[in-house]
């Protein structure tokens, strides 16, 4: 029973360093919590800053300009429909007419090639050449030119 008294003074010693500890332990689990939400409001201004740069690559008001996807979708012509023995017979029916319509024509007997060449300045659009393009390739030529004769010139006298 005389240890009861020897121990009683090494617990004062204990609940002092026990309510130093329980005081740390809440003080760091403080400064956690703390440090979770700075970090979580550092995010959402990350957030909102990324957002604000992504506006300014937002195309979305642009979509009122541009054709709806329902007039963009193609009807399936021949390459995209699949292949078989009565679409194939079909096909080849339909060239044979048409070109049997070619070789009867009057205009293709009398100069084949020439009515190939009408008919395609009929069926192709028209070809539009660059007018810079062109004068500037024949400014370049007229300065070669120059650039020789003054050359020969010059071996001339030499």
């Amino acid at each position: 029973m005389g240890l009861t008294g020897v121990r009683s003074g090494s617990k004062d010693k204990d609940s002092k360093s026990s309510s130093n500890r329980k005081l740390e332990k809440k003080l760091s689990f403080y400064n956690k919590v703390h440090n979770a939400i700075e970090k979580k409001i550092t995010k959402k201004k990350k957030l909102r800053s990324r957002q604000k740069k992504l506006k300014a690559y937002d195309l979305s008001g642009l979509s009122e300009f541009l054709p709806d996807l329902e007039s963009l979708v193609r009807t399936p012509t021949v390459k995209d429909e699949k292949i078989n023995c009565k679409s194939r017979q079909a096909l080849v029916k339909k060239e044979a007419a048409r070109m049997q319509a070619v070789l009867k024509d009057p205009s293709f007997m009398k100069d084949p090639f020439e009515a190939i060449h009408k008919h395609l300045l009929a069926t192709q659009p028209p070809v539009q050449e660059d007018n810079k393009s062109v004068s500037k390739g024949k400014k370049k030529e007229k300065k070669k030119r120059a650039k020789k004769a003054k050359s020969s010139t010059q071996d001339m006298e030499m």
